[in-house]
């Protein structure tokens, strides 16, 4: 028998809001079968759910819907298949707007939907909870496409989902084909970014043009391997490096649980396959866990925060100043959490006002309004003339705005009413693949490569041999590093211990920190418990996504071989 043709999917989105024209440039740069848009994050879901609060008619994401003015048509000529979790929650409800919109621009296409996910009503969740939404797999995408539907929406699926959905439309793939499953979680995850494939946001971004890089596509074959590329001549480039970086980004250990297939991250191998080709192989399944995840969100009370900017001499006493002063304020009413930042962004002697300037900052938390609104801003604006020299802030201090809180909570999956509606209105319920025994534990220390032989040092940042890519889970923060030849990887395994790390990372100590070696990858992962708070909608820390983590990670300086620089 003949293999089937390879699946040619591409990304048009990585989140809700990323570059506009990506679905029309995707469309027309090159030849594609399924082109997938993600929308979905922690923070959108409670943005959706604000909008849903307003109009229960909305809760998806509206740019999607305007891409699609152009778009739609572009992919019926083309004969490509859309597939997007755009509808958040409300998938019906944006189902039938693309069947408007169909009707008016004159192309017709057979929409069909996935719902099931949104839990909301299924049970208490506690107080204040907006949105609360299971992370579906990609059974009920496929069932859509075998249905014939052209374009398929989802509200909250996993984000390889939109990838492993359609590969198993295509393949003809079953929950008991475990590796080729694995195989497609990989590429899902590496596309389900966007542009962080082919560039952006890469540590050695300075080897390649990345002013407009193009949006990545996979070439997935039968047995789960995938070639990443991107459209020819189109901007920025796909690396082993680039693929690595978005293959550590937010997964943390060498399993990678979802609720098609437990993808094993430590069996991933990648190899150059031709000028911007990256061949995936190797990757090795298990049964996905029994429970699915489910996201909630719900509003976590009241937040203020006001910069003070402290310029020239005496940095620490006039942040010392503020802080005695607005004690008098909260001697009569202190807000539930109140905290003080300082960050030294002055240097001395500086020829440029904002380089001799440090920034202070306060962030106040309560469930009350008041608590922090004209109380805290007003005590603020009250030091203008009676604070420190040189007194200003970054911004009028405001009244004080809502925040978010995200939680993750886990229940069977056969609890939820995975469902398929068809293009023709049919519900077909999806069914959770059949509940295996537990996998055997993968230890996160594996064994460790032979050390680098001793020699000459020399102090220098760790972004000279490692890249490294951050971000958010919740509340932990997942920094991944990597280095890019054998050498760096014996020095980087022995030398980046957890020790060693938080060393680096001064802010993280006092926090779960864990170590996952993945060699395959020449890559360590770690994983920073609760740095985050409550996750990214409550903007714990000056960097509320930890985006920046692993930046500032290779920005510090430690001994480093002479031999690696």
């Amino acid at each position: 028998m003949t293999a089937p043709r390879p699946l040619v999917v591409g990304n048009a989105s990585g989140f809700y809001g990323d570059r506009f024209d990506a679905l029309r440039e995707m469309l027309t740069d090159g030849p594609l079968d399924v082109l997938t848009g993600d929308y979905l994050a922690e923070l959108t879901m409670l943005i959706l759910g604000r909008d849903r609060l307003k109009d229960p008619g909305l809760g998806y994401a509206k740019t999607f819907l305007a891409q699609l003015e152009e778009g739609l048509g572009l992919a019926a000529d083309r004969g490509v298949k859309i597939v997007t979790n755009a509808g958040g929650l409300n998938p019906a409800g944006l189902a039938r707007r693309i069947g408007e919109l169909a009707e008016r621009v004159g192309v017709p296409v057979r929409v069909a939907h996935v719902a099931g996910d949104d839990l909301l009503g299924e049970r208490d969740w506690g107080a204040g909870v907006l949105t609360a939404n299971a992370y579906l797999g990609g059974a009920g995408i496929a069932a859509c496409l075998r249905a014939g539907a052209d374009v398929v929406v989802t509200g909250r699926v996993t984000d390889a989902a939109l990838v492993t959905g359609p590969a198993t439309a295509h393949f003809g793939w079953t929950a008991a084909d475990l590796d080729p499953l694995a195989g497609a979680v990989v590429a899902g995850h590496v596309l389900e970014c966007g542009a962080q494939a082919t560039g952006g946001n890469y540590s050695f971004f300075h080897e390649h043009d990345v002013r407009h890089p193009g949006f990545p596509l996979a070439e997935i074959h039968a047995d789960g391997s995938a070639v990443i590329t991107k459209h020819p001549g189109t901007g920025g480039a796909v690396t082993v490096g680039t693929v690595t970086a978005q293959l550590l980004y937010e997964t943390s250990g060498p399993r990678y649980p979802g609720p098609d297939v437990t993808a094993r991250l430590d069996t991933v191998r990648l190899t150059p396959d031709g000028p911007d080709r990256v061949r995936i192989s190797g990757v090795r399944g298990e049964a996905p866990p029994p429970t699915l995840k489910v996201g909630l969100t719900r509003m976590g009370g009241f937040r203020n925060e006001v910069v003070f900017v402290l310029t020239g001499l005496d940095v620490e006493a006039k942040a010392r100043l503020v802080r005695e002063q607005f004690e008098a304020v909260f001697a009569k009413a202190r807000p539930a959490e109140v905290r003080w930042t300082l960050a030294r962004t002055d240097r001395a002697d500086a020829p440029v006002q904002e380089e001799a300037s440090a920034l202070l900052r306060l962030v106040v938390r309560d469930p009350a309004p008041e608590a922090v609104g004209r109380a805290v801003s007003a005590a603020a604006v009250e030091l203008a003339l009676s604070g420190y020299p040189g007194f200003h802030v970054t911004a009028p201090p405001g009244k004080g705005a809502p925040y978010g809180v995200f939680q993750a909570a886990y229940v069977d999956a056969g609890d939820v009413p995975h469902t398929a509606v068809l293009p023709d209105g049919t519900c077909v319920p999806v069914l959770p693949p059949s509940p295996a025994g537990a996998p055997a534990p993968v230890p996160t220390e594996g064994p460790l490569p032979p050390p680098l032989p001793a020699g000459p040092t020399r102090r220098a940042p760790l972004g000279l041999v490692a890249g490294a890519r951050s971000g958010d889970k919740g509340g932990s923060a997942n920094v991944g590093v990597w280095v890019r030849t054998d050498d760096a990887w014996r020095w980087l395994a022995h030398e980046l211990t957890v020790a060693r790390f938080v060393e680096l990372l001064p802010e993280t100590a006092g926090f779960a920190v864990e170590r996952h070696l993945l060699p395959n990858l020449r890559a360590l992962n770690f994983t920073v418990d609760g740095l985050l708070g409550d996750g990214v909608a409550s903007q714990a820390r000056f960097d509320p996504q930890a985006k920046a983590v692993g930046e500032w990670l290779r920005s510090r300086h430690l001994e480093i071989p002479e031999v690696l620089l």
